[in-house]
């Protein structure tokens, strides 16, 4: 009841205007001296607002349906009683009406059906209608502008349910892509460092006979890279710091280094205009390339070229290993698809070409479309 009474409270005088307008047939059907009119009122009263609520639940052609039989029994009682205001509960329905098209239809129909009305009055009782004529102003003002005022207010709430679930959806697709975005950085920082310790215990376990003091030393750098991946994990955890693309050739040529494969790269990179978030993308997507040349290629030798234009930024990575030989390798390869979906994110792309070794090129443009 507090519920009801409350909804009240926020619409206004409107239900009190609806609940007269509701009553006020029966005060012209009672007017009628015939006792057969009186109930044949009655009637049409009771099936035109169970033809309305009918009306307002159906879908499709049905509502065409409805409308034209509270059309034909709005007419009845205006040849009968001279009651037109029927038209005000017409005009509402027909602007509850969602289809475009039917709606239309429907209120042309009720335009023409009111103005025909009201000629009725004016023809047949014309001092009555000179009684109720600011009553019918105002009844030809509701018919034009209720029906539009509605279906645009409904429109547009329909609209505003579009653009709410729309923004769900995009902060649902942020959520996962930042999920993915937080598991390809673990693997391409953690898993790298795993692969470097990985790397270095079977040669400190070879050496650890034939060699002691080598064997302590890569022990030693093996110490070194735990507590970097562990400085790296916390700094992901904490906030993904972005690296840019100098600060990453650091940490590859460590890499590069511990595998005992020479590197051949430019030691001063310069960017210009490109952002950090760009840099760090970069970073990763080199970090990935040659983290699967020590993995996988069996190579001595890494070239890497970085080169700027004024439309886009290429880098090579380059190795004379045994190339990449099993093709589905592509497909389930998560390096290389991590690789690629970091790349179409900042509209990039990644080339991968096979010979007598690898070369991965990676090409971004300098200005992102937005």
């Amino acid at each position: 009841m507090k519920k009801m009474l409350l909804k009240l409270k926020r619409s206004g005088i409107s239900p009190y205007i609806w609940a007269i307008l509701t009553i006020l047939p029966f005060y012209f059907i009672f007017q009628s001296p015939s006792k057969s009119e009186i109930v044949i009122g009655i009637a049409l009263t009771i099936l035109f607002f169970v033809s309305l609520r009918l009306a307002f639940i159906s879908k499709k052609w049905p509502v065409h349906l409805w409308t034209i039989i509270l059309i034909v029994i709005s007419m009845t009682m205006t040849l009968l009683f001279q009651y037109v205001y029927f038209a005000f509960f017409i005009a509402y329905c027909s602007g509850n009406v969602k289809n475009r098209v039917t709606f239309l239809i429907l209120y042309i129909i009720h335009l023409l059906y009111t103005a025909a009305s009201i000629s009725l009055i004016a023809v047949f009782n014309n001092d009555l209608f000179l009684q109720q004529l600011p009553f019918i102003i105002i009844l030809c003002i509701s018919v034009i502008l209720l029906p539009i005022t509605i279906y645009n207010r409904k429109r547009q709430e329909g609209l505003e349910q579009q653009l709410e679930y729309a923004n769900n959806k995009i902060a649902e697709l942020v959520k996962q892509e930042e999920r993915q975005r937080i598991a390809r950085d673990l693997h391409d920082t953690l898993g790298q460092k795993l692969s470097l310790i990985g790397l270095k215990s079977d040669l400190a376990r070879k050496l650890i006979y034939k060699n002691p003091e080598q064997s302590q030393n890569e022990l030693k750098d093996i110490q070194q890279t735990a507590r970097t991946a562990l400085n790296e994990v916390r700094t992901i955890v904490s906030q993904m710091r972005g690296i840019r693309l100098k600060e990453g050739f650091v940490s590859i040529h460590e890499i590069l280094h511990a595998a005992q494969i020479e590197v051949k790269a430019d030691h001063d990179i310069k960017l210009k205009n490109v952002s950090l978030f760009l840099e760090n993308i970069l970073s990763m997507c080199v970090k990935e390339a040659v983290n699967n040349i020590v993995k996988h290629s069996q190579a001595t030798t890494c070239w890497i070229t970085v080169e700027q234009s004024d439309k886009e930024i290429q880098i090579k990575v380059e190795d004379d290993g045994i190339g990449i030989r099993d093709q589905h390798y592509y497909a389930r390869g998560n390096g290389l698809i991590g690789m690629k979906e970091r790349l179409e994110f900042v509209n990039g792309s990644l080339e991968i070409e096979v010979s007598d070794g690898t070369i991965l090129t990676m090409k971004v443009p300098t200005v992102m479309r937005r």
